[in-house]
């Protein structure tokens, strides 16, 4: 999927386009450059539709201590900086397309190994529990990283309303694949649709997130809406966006990428700064607003709350 003309060149040592339009007023003036690479905010907009949507605020959001204290990622590069291939290949492509997707009404079906399999509309999901906010640090395979806001709540809290039977070994997540809405489901990157997976007792991890808003206001079409999985210590792809059904399963399910690029793409892809993609290393990744690197955490800095979930597994192996 990655198109590398040069194997020696990693897509993580690309400059950004938005960043490499903008050098010349960074290089005009050293104070200027200075702060904006200190306020994180050297991406400019890559979409009209996302510098003027409608920015709906969620109600009765608390704060939580899932939390970690580091500069927020702008606003404005979480939304205009995205993969959602469903909407094309490029980071720039969501933002720009995604104001076609239509997130009223909206329901998720919960079904498979469970004893009360039921369809949630998106209004009884907004209050099956408290929402919350937590900042998640964020880590893209391609290597870059966010640290972001989410709001939502445990997954677990939908999966406990239908009972798992002992027999819901993985979560199967399939997110919506509309060609009259979403351009890049007319093509044929991946196997629509998306698919993404989890095994059960990551799904019911207190850290994995099921995921209605950003910066404390409703998810934007171009993030996920209008609901969306977010598992911190993963690469990012396996944060399922647009999410229409959620089966238990007892075999691990075939997902996305895994079919697609299956010795690139593991199901478990939990960031291993030891286990290098194919194509570059993962030991570095730079985050967003910055150009030094910094070493990629294992777990992207959640070892200690999910690194037992792994007692003995050979992570080079299960990547």
């Amino acid at each position: 999927m990655h198109l590398i003309r040069r194997p020696d060149i990693a897509p993580s040592e690309i400059t950004p386009r938005d960043t490499w339009l903008d050098r010349r007023s960074f290089l005009g003036g050293a104070a200027a450059g200075a702060a904006a690479l200190a306020s994180g905010g050297l991406l400019a907009p890559l979409a009209a539709q996302a510098a003027t949507a409608p920015r709906e605020k969620l109600a009765g959001v608390k704060k939580s201590n899932w939390t970690v204290a580091e500069t927020l990622t702008p606003y404005q590069d979480v939304t205009t900086y995205n993969n959602y291939y469903e909407f094309g290949t490029d980071k720039a492509d969501p933002a720009e397309n995604a104001h076609t997707l239509k997130t009223r009404p909206w329901t998720v079906r919960v079904e498979g190994e469970c004893a009360k399999p039921a369809t949630f509309g998106i209004e009884d999901i907004l209050k099956l529990a408290p929402l919350e906010e937590r900042v998640y640090r964020m880590r893209c395979v391609e290597a870059w990283s966010m640290v972001i806001p989410w709001v939502g709540y445990s997954l677990s809290e939908l999966l406990k309303r239908v009972e798992p039977t002992g027999n819901a070994k993985f979560v199967e997540f399939a997110t919506l694949a509309d060609p009259q809405t979403m351009p890049g489901v007319r093509g044929r990157v991946l196997q629509w649709p998306y698919v993404e997976g989890l095994r059960i007792d990551e799904a019911m991890h207190p850290l994995t997130l099921l995921t209605m808003g950003v910066y404390g206001e409703v998810l934007p079409n171009q993030n996920g809406a209008p609901v969306r999985l977010v598992v911190p210590w993963k690469y990012g792809f396996k944060s399922a966006k647009s999410i229409v059904r959620i089966r238990l399963v007892e075999k691990m399910p075939v997902t996305a990428w895994n079919r697609s690029q299956p010795s690139e793409y593991g199901f478990f892809s939990n960031v291993n700064p030891e286990v290098d993609h194919p194509r570059w290393s993962q030991a570095k990744e730079r985050r967003i607003g910055e150009f030094r690197k910094r070493d990629t955490l294992p777990f992207n800095g959640y070892a200690e709350q999910v690194a037992s979930l792994y007692t003995g597994m050979d992570l080079r192996k299960w990547f």
